[in-house]
């Protein structure tokens, strides 16, 4: 029996629009985010949904409880999906970065796989927990239809695993925030039906 995994990124806060790392910071949504999330649980409102999960971060809680309210539901909160952890870069722009820190940024941009977070995570480690938090939901909802508010870098791999691709392909993935993405995993494979939709924020302002 398939799990459908409706992936949405959260919604914005005010270092999305910043471009700033935010990994594991606990930044809550901003004004904008607000009303992307809100936008998003319209979207969903009608969709059957049996679970609504979220990573532990204030920024995705919030956005979960926006599609988990128009269906009765409480968020459940994992710990495996939270986000990368970003170390020293946590906090730092995509330039900042640069110029701290230039060969494991440029390793960061063109190979992700081989780069060295300065105190942060490996994309290996976080593949890892990915994995396994995945393998739960798809016991625990078998047949059924579940959202997945999550960050980034981890909603990039668990579709990079929907498509049999490694971690060295994370940039091909696009996703902005609020946007919507859908999964199915079966026992003998996985499919990608939608990826980074953002129908629902027509009208409000997009946050890449």
């Amino acid at each position: 029996m398939p799990l459908r995994m409706i992936l949405v990124r959260h919604a914005s806060t005010p270092w999305t629009r910043e471009r700033r790392l935010q990994g594991a910071r606990d930044i809550a949504l901003s004004p904008e985010g607000r009303a992307q999330a809100e936008a998003v649980g319209r979207l969903l409102a009608d969709r059957p949904l049996d679970a609504v999960y979220a990573s532990p971060l204030a920024r995705t809680i919030e956005t979960a409880r926006a599609i988990a309210a128009g269906h009765g539901q409480e968020v459940r909160i994992h710990p495996a999906f939270a986000d990368m952890s970003f170390g020293q870069w946590e906090g730092l722009t995509p330039h900042e970065i640069e110029a701290r820190d230039p060969e494991e940024y440029r390793l960061w941009t063109t190979e992700p796989h081989r780069a060295a977070v300065p105190g942060g995570d490996s994309l290996g480690a976080v593949r890892e927990r990915l994995v396994a938090g995945l393998s739960e939901l798809r016991a625990a909802h078998r047949g059924q239809t579940v959202v997945l508010v999550g960050h980034g870098v981890p909603s990039r791999i668990l579709i990079l695993e929907a498509l049999g691709l490694g971690l060295d392909r994370l940039w091909s993935v696009a996703l902005s925030a609020t946007s919507v993405s859908e999964l199915e995993f079966r026992d003998d494979w996985a499919a990608l039906h939608r990826m980074n939709t953002l129908v629902h924020l027509d009208g409000l302002p997009i946050a890449r």
